[in-house]
């Protein structure tokens, strides 16, 4: 849709980096709730995974209505783009939750919670926050770059997700998480490695055109 043109090490920084996002996935499979069947486990897995396919389908369609605006777009008009779409998210998810009756399970899980049901919404509250501005953060980089930029910041943040969780919170440090790390490292070196290559090649080709002759 977007016409992103691919190189070796484009396609190269996506295949890396999503197996070490299988490979960190595997490695917490072992995380099943108590109480959860294996075909409830089954179900949270692949709506899991559809999330993951409609989260990246965004992120070219965003790109897409950027170039298809019908006038000249600036930072404005992105934070105007986000402000609809977390509304319509907002909308769609308390209706599912009000169906759902989801409400008040939050109310029960925050009697329950060790550190208290005040902590527990403002850890509630805090997510939303930083939520809202990791997308305004992604529409940036794509009013800036590309999707496929954007979609490479998303997934090495995954593993270095994971490592602050080991220092922070102290979680074992896997030999997945090391393997995922560097994978990620590797795809983002390689995309990086990539653009530098290409913008010198652009350069060098625009300065042989601006050359007398």
């Amino acid at each position: 849709m977007v016409r992103q043109m691919f190189s070796p090490y484009s396609i190269n920084s996506i295949v890396v980096m999503t197996l070490g996002s299988v490979l960190l996935g595997f490695g917490n499979s072992g995380d099943r709730p108590e109480g959860v069947s294996s075909s409830q486990y089954l179900l949270g897995f692949i709506l899991s995974i559809g999330a993951a396919a409609l989260g990246g389908f965004v992120l070219p369609c965003t790109e897409v209505a950027y170039a298809k605006a019908s006038k000249v777009l600036t930072y404005p008009i992105v934070l105007q783009y986000q402000f609809c779409m977390a509304l319509s998210a907002t909308i769609f998810c308390i209706i599912g939750m009000l169906v759902n009756k989801d409400f008040s399970a939050m109310q029960r899980e925050a009697n329950e919670y060790e550190l208290g049901a005040t902590k527990y919404y403002l850890v509630l509250i805090s997510s939303a926050v930083v939520w809202q501005v990791m997308y305004i953060g992604t529409l940036g980089i794509i009013f800036c770059t590309t999707s496929l930029f954007a979609g490479v910041i998303s997934a090495v943040l995954l593993p270095l997700t994971e490592i602050a969780a080991v220092i922070v919170f102290h979680e074992k440090f896997t030999g997945e998480k090391g393997m995922a790390l560097a994978l990620g490292l590797w795809g983002f070196s390689s995309y990086f490695y990539g653009s530098y290559r290409e913008s010198k090649k652009q350069t060098k080709t625009l300065n042989e055109t601006d050359m007398p002759k």
